[in-house]
């Protein structure tokens, strides 16, 4: 395993280009697809093109909130000082990979935007305590671990398939109704691959852990810096009073009081089923604000939070471009047509996942790829008498799989680590691979 992973790592640094060259190589493969596999003409397909840029504004600004009041979160002080002593856990190079990713597949299960940002900067601090205490680990293989939570996120309680289908208004509710999480996160098939990956994953990466004298130690200007603490007393003294009030703990307790008012009865009311995208993105503003303690601290982690995901915002209209393609030209439905049609209802959830991870590499946002794949499933699933939460799901587990080789959800996280995509998708694949068959063998055989 060490050979192959070191050998899987070697290629992907050499041929596996920056995300943004990879956006640009599949938009003109997807151009091309359906050039020749649908009616559509060169001209058409351009403006197919142009009007997907601009047909996921609303969710593009979810997914950027998602980044940044996940990463304004985990970079409040409490949250720092968390990761801080799970870092301290690590007593070698085996133990650094296990920590960082379980710690990385946890958070992702909990919400996706936390756990690749969290598991980036537990990615940088196991790695800076074990440099600290004369551990020599390998950085790269490090920061793959801190990437498996987007390889299970969208079987987590973030998801954003199963989110939306349980959201009031989502646009196959005439088709289907409400699908609440019971019929697809807590399925058992599901339950049981969170459980395989959560176990499965880090003893893979650990076995591919390079010879001591091959490991490649963390730079000491990787990572994000630390948001600034709250001035002393002597230091508020000389502010303007303008300038007090983004330091006024009353201000932000204020704030999170009148959140809370809402948030409380919402999660009470509807628990965890009740969530949708903006209810966790509300509920992690307001932890973050409280957590940060002033506007001044939490203005801080969010524009760090926001420079990191520039990648992800500048990129994101590409994807959607692509996706415009796919949807507008009626190349995704020649696909998922395709795979439906050597399909039976005891084989077709297992080639839908495999469907969804091969859109994922066009479409990479798991929302996204609902969006333009989700009718065409859930049509599949209605004729051969499939229950929709298992087409639901297959796209889910599918959407997040390929995410191993699909460098998109990486930006944030080589952002902070300083690493090309490359350095990590060869070990992230192998992960990929052991995902993609127990995902196969259990929403074929425990649905």
């Amino acid at each position: 395993m060490r050979r192959f992973g070191n050998a899987l790592a070697a290629f992907s640094t050499r041929w596996v280009p920056d995300a943004f060259v990879f956006a640009v190589i599949l938009s003109a493969l997807v151009f091309g697809m359906a050039l020749f596999l649908t009616d559509r003409t060169p001209i058409q397909l351009v403006g197919d093109w142009y009007g997907g840029f601009w047909g996921l504004l609303e969710f593009g600004m979810q997914m950027t909130l998602v980044l940044v009041t996940g990463y304004a979160l985990a970079s409040s002080p409490p949250a720092r000082r968390a990761i801080r002593r799970v870092a301290g856990l690590a007593r070698g190079p085996l133990t650094a990979v296990l920590v960082t990713a379980v710690g990385s597949a946890l958070l992702g299960m909990l919400h996706w935007g936390l756990g690749l940002i969290a598991g980036a900067l537990l990615a940088v601090e196991v790695a800076r305590s074990c440099k600290e205490r004369g551990i020599r680990v390998h950085f790269p293989l490090v920061v793959a671990g801190g990437y498996t939570g987007l390889m299970v996120w969208h079987s987590g309680l973030s998801g954003s398939a199963p989110l939306l289908v349980n959201t009031p208004g989502h646009f196959l509710e005439d088709q289907i109704g409400l699908v609440p999480l019971s019929e697809t996160i807590f399925q058992p098939f599901n339950l049981v691959f969170l459980a395989a990956m959560l176990i499965g994953a880090p003893l893979l990466l650990m076995s591919m852990t390079p010879k001591a004298g091959e490991s490649e130690e963390i730079g000491d200007t990787t990572g994000g810096d630390p948001a600034p603490g709250r001035p002393g007393r002597d230091e508020l003294r000389a502010l303007s009073p303008a300038q007090r009030l983004m330091h006024s703990r009353v201000l932000v307790y204020a704030v999170v009081a009148v959140g809370l008012v809402h948030l409380v009865p919402a999660l009470v009311t509807n628990g965890v089923v009740g969530m949708d995208i903006n209810l966790l993105n509300f509920a992690f503003l307001m932890a973050g604000l409280g957590l940060h303690g002033t506007l001044a601290g939490y203005s801080a982690a969010a524009a760090e939070g926001a420079r990191n995901a520039s990648a992800v915002i500048i990129q994101f209209p590409f994807y959607a471009g692509i996706m415009g393609i796919m949807d507008t030209s009626g190349l995704l439905e020649v696909i998922t047509q395709w795979f439906i049609s050597f399909s039976t209802p005891f084989t077709y959830p297992f080639w839908a996942l495999i469907s969804a991870c091969l859109v994922n590499l066009a479409v990479p946002s798991g929302g996204g790829q609902w969006a333009v794949q989700g009718p065409v499933v859930i049509g599949a699933t209605e004729s051969l008498g499939i229950r929709p939460g298992v087409g639901v799901m297959a796209v889910a587990m599918g959407d997040q799989l390929t995410n191993g080789i699909q460098p998109f959800w990486a930006l944030p996280l080589l952002a902070l680590t300083k690493l090309r995509a490359g350095r990590i998708l060869g070990y992230s694949a192998v992960v990929m691979l052991f995902g993609i068959l127990v995902a196969s063998l259990c929403i074929t055989f425990l649905t």
